[in-house]
C-alpha cells in the first residue's frame, strides 16, 4: 500500500508542478490582444473567403490595424457599407467596392455538349476531370457535379441541365467558386452594367470544338474585328472580353456565328 500511495503522490506532485508551469507560461507568453483588429474583425462579414488577398477576415483586420494596408475596400462580400464602417473607425479614407457577381462561362448543357463516356465515379468535378478530362467530349466545359455548389457559403449556385448557374442577387463575389472550379470557368463581372461575355472556354480548333459542343467558340475572330473598343481578343482559338474596355454595345454578340457571346446585365 505504501508503494502505491507514494506512486500516486509522486504523480500528483508532478501534475501540480506541470499545471503551475503551464499557468505561468500562459501568462508570460501571452500575445497581447489587438483591440483595433478585433473590432475590425467584428465589422467584417466573417466569410473568411480570402478574396481580400489575406488569410481571412482576421488577417485583413490585422493588416488594417497595423497599417500594412489602408485600403478598406478589399472585402467584396462586405461591400462599400463595410468599407465605410472600417474607414470611419480607423480614420481612413473609405474606398468604394464595385459590386460584382460570379458567372459560369459555359453553355455545355446536356443538349449542347456531347458525352464520350458514362461516368460512375465520385460525384466531384475535381475527381472526374482527372479521368480523361471528364465524361464530356469538351474537356474545357462544366462537368456539373457541383464542387462550386458545395463551396459557395451563400447558396447562390445550382446545377441546371448539367451546368452550374449562379444567382447574381445571392452572390457576394467571395471567389470561393472560382478557386474551386477545376476548369477555370468562373469569372467575376460587375453588377448592373451591360458587359459582353464569351460563354465558352474551349481552345480546340473550330471543327473539333463544334463536334464537342454546339455552342463552342470556334475562334473565327469576327468578334475581335467588329469590336471598336478593342475589348475582345482571340487567343488559342478562344475569344475573351476585357470588361474594363467593353461598352456593352452588343456588336460582338450580333457577329458571333455560334452565339456563344451574350451581353449580361447582372442584377
Amino acid at each position: 500500500m505504501n508503494s502505491i500511495l507514494i506512486a500516486v503522490l509522486i504523480v500528483g506532485i508532478i501534475g501540480l508542478v506541470c499545471g503551475i508551469a503551464l499557468a505561468v507560461a500562459s501568462i508570460l507568453l501571452a500575445v497581447p490582444s489587438d483591440e483595433k483588429a478585433d473590432a475590425v474583425t467584428e465589422m467584417l462579414p466573417g466569410a473568411n473567403c480570402g478574396a481580400c488577398g489575406y488569410s481571412g477576415c482576421a488577417g485583413y483586420a490585422s493588416a488594417l490595424s497595423q497599417g500594412k494596408t489602408t485600403n478598406t475596400a478589399l472585402c467584396n462580400p462586405g461591400g462599400s457599407e463595410v468599407s465605410k464602417k472600417i474607414a470611419e473607425y480607423l480614420g481612413l479614407s473609405a474606398g468604394e467596392v464595385e459590386p460584382m457577381a460570379a458567372v459560369v462561362l459555359c453553355q455545355g448543357s446536356r443538349e449542347n455538349a456531347s458525352v464520350k463516356m458514362e461516368y460512375k465515379g465520385v460525384k466531384s468535378c475535381k475527381m472526374a476531370s482527372q479521368l480523361f478530362g471528364g465524361p464530356k467530349d469538351c474537356v474545357y466545359g462544366c462537368l456539373g457535379f457541383g464542387d462550386c455548389v458545395n463551396a459557395c457559403p451563400y447558396g447562390a449556385i445550382q446545377i441546371c441541365d448539367g451546368v452550374a448557374r449562379i444567382n447574381p442577387a445571392a452572390c457576394k463575389a467571395c471567389k470561393k467558386c472560382i478557386e474551386t472550379c477545376p476548369k477555370g470557368l468562373i469569372e467575376l463581372l460587375p453588377l448592373n452594367k451591360s458587359k459582353a461575355a464569351v460563354l465558352c472556354k474551349n481552345k480546340d480548333k473550330g471543327v473539333l470544338a463544334r463536334k464537342e459542343c454546339k455552342t463552342a467558340c470556334i475562334g473565327c475572330m469576327k468578334c475581335q474585328k467588329v469590336c471598336e473598343a478593342g475589348a475582345v481578343t482571340v487567343t488559342s482559338f478562344n475569344a475573351h472580353v476585357d470588361t474594363a474596355k467593353c461598352t456593352g454595345c452588343g456588336k460582338c454578340r450580333e457577329e458571333c456565328p455560334v452565339k456563344c457571346i451574350d451581353i449580361l446585365n447582372l442584377s
